[in-house]
């Protein structure tokens, strides 16, 4: 009789539940996130488990690697198309690796894309050039706001860009808003040398890819959009089906 498998992962342990086709509970243990301890609790059933179902955390590489890397069937159970049981009386992480492996038994879990490991770092980079992003702009618009309430004057966005701690401290006569408006200009010189430190090696793997150089001839779509769009699975479309592919890469 076949063996499904739910893992309610966290940060620092891991809940494992083992379920039969029948609906049996079998056994579930609370392990540190070792995996060495996962797979020796798997390995007297590893010849019936049919498939394990990992909760798709922030923290899933380590796990769902290195169970395919024993041999183990995978897939990645998506939360945020997974709706609670109602029925449930109480919900704990016993019972959640439990639905997990129930869903699994019934063919109802809606799956996540399992990106290949090999490119999933460069998709990563993208998204911490993103954060990158976004924390300039934070500083960009903090500068422009402490001009404004204090000189009443609006800098444009291409001066901010372009303009040096110096001439950013001269601007004001308090020493507070000297030392902030100079900081601020160095912090954002900073982030914007990494940020195009992470473009510079995105660009070195991605475009050399087909699929991106055809995205660069599409109207609208710049280097940084093509990029996001070869490197994101399309997800919508995911199959609840476990042992299929859920998504297919959106280029």
């Amino acid at each position: 009789m076949k063996i499904m498998v739910g893992i309610d992962l966290h940060s620092n342990n891991a809940l494992c539940g083992l379920m039969d086709e029948n609906g049996r509970r079998l056994v579930h243990q609370k392990l540190p996130c070792d995996l060495a301890a996962i797979l020796q609790l798997l390995e007297p059933y590893k010849d019936r488990i049919a498939t394990i179902a990992v909760e798709s955390t922030f923290n899933w590489y380590w796990l769902v690697d290195g169970l395919q890397d024993h041999g183990y069937h995978v897939v990645l159970a998506n939360p945020a198309r997974r709706q609670p049981y109602s029925g449930m009386k109480y919900t704990d992480d016993v019972s959640d690796a439990y639905f997990l492996a129930e869903l699994l038994r019934l063919n109802l879990l809606p799956t996540g894309h399992l990106y290949d490991r090999k490119t999933r770092p460069v998709r990563d980079l993208l998204r911490r050039r993103l954060l990158l992003v976004r924390q300039r702009t934070t500083l960009i618009l903090s500068f422009k706001r402490l001009n404004e309430r204090t000189l009443g004057q609006r800098v444009p966005l291409a001066r901010v860009k372009a303009m040096k701690a110096e001439a950013a401290q001269a601007r004001f006569t308090d020493p507070a808003d000297q030392l902030l408006s100079g900081q601020q200009i160095i912090l954002m010189g900073h982030l914007t040398d990494s940020i195009m430190k992470l473009e510079q090696h995105i660009l070195g793997v991605v475009g050399k890819w087909p699929a991106y150089q055809r995205l660069q001839e599409l109207p609208g779509i710049g280097k940084i959009l093509g990029l996001t769009i070869a490197r994101e699975p399309a997800t919508l479309n995911a199959s609840p089906t476990p042992g299929t592919s859920p998504a297919t890469a959106a280029a």
